[in-house]
């Protein structure tokens, strides 16, 4: 199994983030990248890292204001006298979908209460550069698929899974799954996305909850006690020609393996009849038993038997690394699920 991995990704290193209203140690540190990759070296197979990303590629799913804002907030915001250290905002811009156009701020102020979705997704000097790394990766092993590799890791830091096409929110600044399916469907790949993370993706819903040309699934723990709160919900089914190409399936904090691989069947159901050519695969190792979250109790060995249930679908696969935190088990996890979906 090819490993695609961009060491810029190690250079966004954020202190803290905000949790119940005041600022704690994040655990989306670079310290992941090592734990992440005792796994790929016990694995073995070849480690590539990817060609540089421009606006094109990041512009199929993202707003390319968005993209100007991400480009030149640093810069921007350490122009106001007396700011904060990282950038932030003090207003947001609630129900902006029914704002006209002119609207939207010329102020960075105004602009980070438009494009920065919650306290979870802290700006340094160096989010730009690692963010756009993370989703050459991602769009890098989606090309790799395309040439014909059957099972690609994309070993991707920051995650993505809860950007949304012109916002960022929990850790993620591109949506590096979104951009990976994108692609392979602009190449004429019917694809299908599966994100497994213990927080359900919102982002990746969002972008695609309009369209019928990709399936999105999401198997999590249930918002109304748990992050991202307002999304997540089974009644979410997509929108226009997008309905029914959108499946939530959360489920109650603590899930087993026996709750979780019922739950994944018939997310497997709804892909098979979907008939993808590719499955992107967002993970989400967050569903440990010893991660910090505590969300759902999945032992180290039965990453595996997730990994094998989800291979059993037979297609070319792209795994697109979400959540999981540093933890004794982090490496051996991902291990794991990657033996499993190589099976």
């Amino acid at each position: 199994m090819i490993t695609v991995f961009d060491d810029l990704q190690r250079s966004h290193a954020p202190r803290e983030f905000i949790v119940s209203g005041r600022p704690q140690p994040i655990p989306e540190t670079p310290e992941r990248i090592d734990m992440l990759m005792e796994g790929v070296r016990r694995l073995g197979g070849p480690i590539v890292a990817p060609p540089e990303i421009f606006g094109d590629d990041l512009a199929r799913v993202h707003d390319r204001r968005y993209i100007q804002f991400l480009s030149t907030l640093w810069e921007r915001w350490n122009r106001i006298p007396d700011a904060a250290e990282t950038p932030s905002a003090n207003v947001f811009a609630l129900g902006r979908s029914n704002l006209p156009p002119a609207s939207y701020p010329d102020s960075v102020v105004g602009q980070c209460g438009w494009h920065l979705g919650d306290g979870s997704c802290p700006i340094t000097s160096k989010t730009w550069g690692a963010a756009r790394a993370s989703a050459a990766t991602a769009a890098h092993g989606a090309k790799l698929v395309l040439e014909g590799e059957r099972t690609v890791y994309a070993l991707c830091r920051p995650p993505g899974h809860h950007a949304a096409a012109d916002m960022a929110a929990g850790f993620c600044y591109f949506n590096n799954a979104a951009i990976a399916a994108a692609l392979l469907t602009a190449s004429g790949k019917r694809t299908a996305i599966l994100d497994i993370d213990v927080h359900h993706g919102n982002g990746t819903e969002a972008i695609f909850y309009d369209r019928a040309d990709v399936l999105t699934v999401s198997i999590h723990a249930h918002p109304k006690r748990f992050y991202p709160f307002f999304w997540g919900y089974a009644e979410e089914r997509g929108r226009g020609e997008g309905e029914g190409f959108n499946l939530n399936l959360p489920l109650e904090r603590g899930a087993t393996l026996k709750i979780y691989s019922a739950a994944l069947e018939t997310a497997l159901e709804r892909i098979s009849d979907f008939a993808p050519e590719v499955l992107v695969v967002a993970a989400g190792l967050d569903i440990a038993v010893d991660d910090p979250f505590k969300g759902f109790a999945i032992a180290t060995p039965e990453f595996a038997e997730i990994g094998r249930q989800i291979a059993s679908l037979g297609r070319p696969m792209l795994i697109v690394q979400e959540g999981g935190y540093p933890s004794p088990n982090l490496g051996l996890n991902l291990e794991s699920l990657l033996k499993g979906l190589a099976a």
